[in-house]
């Protein structure tokens, strides 16, 4: 599957940083995380640089930074990101589902008919209907709360609440069983306390978790040892086409890098894990997430892995379906 483009007319704003040429491992431990300064990823277009993003990453790999490229102490919120940890104890709760319904529990899905279809058989299981989903909708797609992207997660919410036979009128509000169990469980994973991570409201309406990104590396790190994450890493890579689809970052990475399993959030993060539990999170500061791919090829290039030229340069395309630009780490 080929790249996908950008459109031309889109921009970013971005604090001129530039990552060193050449960085390895080796370098980036000896320099100590804060005194690697961020990626930056530049936009080309007819040869000139027209915007530049800066991006903050980070790898842990048993509960310690084996490298990062800015602050691996970020703040940000994990938003989809999370969807894999709260998947945890649905996989626990529920052995009636198989890999395409934890999969699509996992999905920031693109509204295509297989995985809307995978949301509906999750439902049929749970069992609920389209209008217990509390999503909303997504705009440019059908106003029907099953195209929302993250319905698959809301229906896997739905199928916890009625294995806990937990009221689930609510299920997304922060004072329901549901998400207080889910809170506890991304601390868990995260190695913080839970009443001390800031919280607010997601786009889909649930609580969403705000960690340094070391933190979501950290959980990622240890997903598949968690209670329930192997089977949920499994369904991911087993799926990598409902987890987000045709063009993701998440989907494609997990199908150029066997064994690999990551996922996308809002505002231009991404978390992944290698098989051996290398856990990585990356966030662009400016939220763009055309920067994401470039950052990757070259944080995973620091860490021996070969991603491909796919990642390291995006094209950008104009309205003619003309290549004008690219996006590359600088």
């Amino acid at each position: 599957m080929g790249r996908p483009g950008l459109l031309d007319g889109e921009s970013a704003n971005g604090v001129v940083e530039r990552f060193p040429q050449g960085f390895d491992l080796g370098q980036l431990r000896q320099l100590g995380s804060l005194d690697v300064e961020a990626i930056s990823v530049a936009v080309r277009r007819g040869g000139a640089v027209e915007s530049r993003h800066r991006v903050h990453a980070v790898a842990v790999r048993d509960g310690e930074v084996e490298a990062a490229a800015g602050d691996p102490a970020l703040l940000t919120f994990f938003r989809s990101s999370a969807k894999p940890l709260q998947a945890l104890p649905l996989a626990c709760a529920r052995n009636d589902l198989d890999a395409q319904d934890l999969a699509i529990a996992c999905a920031s899905h693109q509204g295509q008919p297989e995985q809307v279809e995978a949301v509906r058989r999750l439902l049929q299981k749970a069992p609920a209907t389209e209008n217990d989903l509390e999503c909303g909708f997504d705009e440019g797609r059908p106003r029907e709360r099953i195209y929302h992207n993250c319905s698959g997660k809301h229906a896997g919410f739905l199928a916890l609440c009625r294995a806990r036979s937990w009221e689930p009128s609510g299920y997304r509000l922060a004072e329901h069983p549901l998400q207080q169990e889910l809170a506890a469980e991304l601390a868990s994973a995260a190695g913080l306390p839970a009443d001390e991570i800031p919280t607010a409201t997601d786009g889909c309406g649930v609580v969403t978790y705000a960690l340094p990104l070391e933190a979501m590396a950290r959980a990622f790190a240890r997903l598949a040892e968690l209670e329930g994450g192997a089977d949920v890493v499994a369904a991911m890579q087993a799926h990598p086409e409902l987890v987000g689809g045709q063009g993701a970052t998440d989907t494609d990475l997990m199908r150029a890098l066997p064994g690999w399993t990551a996922k996308r959030g809002g505002e231009a993060l991404l978390c992944a894990v290698s098989p051996d539990g290398l856990g990585i999170a990356a966030k662009v500061e400016d939220g763009n997430p055309r920067a994401l791919r470039p950052t990757l090829a070259r944080f995973l290039a620091a860490l021996g892995v070969a991603i491909g030229e796919d990642f390291a340069r995006v094209d950008v395309i104009n309205s003619r379906g003309e290549r004008v630009g690219e996006v590359v780490a600088e």
